[in-house]
């Protein structure tokens, strides 16, 4: 590439982008058209819920990481975690003080980040290791090493959060981070781990009756609207928007065995999916 002065008199290095406006809708278009390099095809992104796991202790958190230290011998894995009741308590009171939505994004944060401590702790014996996200370029070598990398999966947003259409809730949680962790390593699979069999009509800790999805398509489940969920909006979206994953298990990590068969690519609990 060399240097060009355009007719404005401007200084700009010569490639197709040159002296263009990116929020040209075609040049946009223009950028999708090769295949998108998967840095890691072979890898397993798995989510450990905060409230519906780690907040109920070794009864429910150690057989989980036990079937996953087995499952790990026959594939890559990325324990990811969630921030459960600390984080809404965080929520509620950085709310009542007033504070604005990126605040609530790097309380969310940390408190992610504790959980995944506390599990690299747990797996030390398994080869744990807690990363940060500035880690994972290096998973390759952890692996090498015999590793099993855990990292928190809230979003660097941060105080760049963007404010929510609804309330004052971060809107890029935990469930979008492990998506969107796997959407960038070109992941092979994403399992969020819950304490539900999967998704249902309604919170069926609520209302009895919901009925349970097994199977949806991602803008079936957009144009729904349903007033509670499983997971997060914005992870819905991102699945939309994806480019190498394209779909996302949820599973119920309280009966031995599910995590392992939804890692084998079976059908387990409810798989939300893009189709095309």
């Amino acid at each position: 590439m060399s240097l060009k002065r355009d007719a404005s008199g401007r200084l700009h290095i010569e490639s197709r982008l040159m002296g263009e406006s990116l929020m040209d809708k075609t040049l946009l278009a223009s950028t999708d058209g090769q295949p998108i390099y998967r840095l890691m095809p072979d890898l397993n992104v798995v989510k450990i819920g905060g409230q519906s796991i780690i907040d109920r202790g070794r009864a429910a958190v150690l057989p989980i990481l036990d079937e996953l230290v087995e499952a790990r011998r026959s594939r890559k894995i990325l324990i990811t975690t969630g921030g459960g009741t600390r984080a809404r308590h965080a929520y509620a009171i950085a709310t009542d003080l007033g504070m604005p939505t990126g605040v609530l994004a790097k309380l969310g944060s940390s408190i992610s980040e504790q959980n995944a401590l506390m599990l690299a702790i747990l797996l030390s014996q398994h080869g744990g290791v807690k990363i940060g996200h500035d880690d994972l370029h290096k998973l390759p070598n952890y692996f090498a090493m015999g590793g099993l990398p855990v990292t928190h999966a809230m979003p660097p947003y941060g105080l760049f959060e963007t404010p929510p259409a609804l309330g004052r809730i971060p809107p890029h949680r935990t469930d979008v981070g492990a998506f969107l962790l796997a959407e960038v390593m070109g992941a092979q699979r994403c399992v969020l781990i819950k304490d539900e069999q999967g998704l249902y009509s309604a919170d069926p800790k609520k209302e009895p009756a919901a009925k349970f999805i097994a199977e949806i398509e991602v803008n079936e489940l957009l144009a729904r609207d349903l007033n509670d969920l499983a997971v997060e909006r914005s992870m819905l979206e991102v699945l939309r928007d994806a480019r190498s994953l394209r779909e996302v298990f949820i599973v119920n990590g309280l009966e031995r065995g599910n995590i392992t068969r939804a890692l084998q690519g079976e059908h387990i609990g409810t798989r939300i999916f893009k189709a095309g």
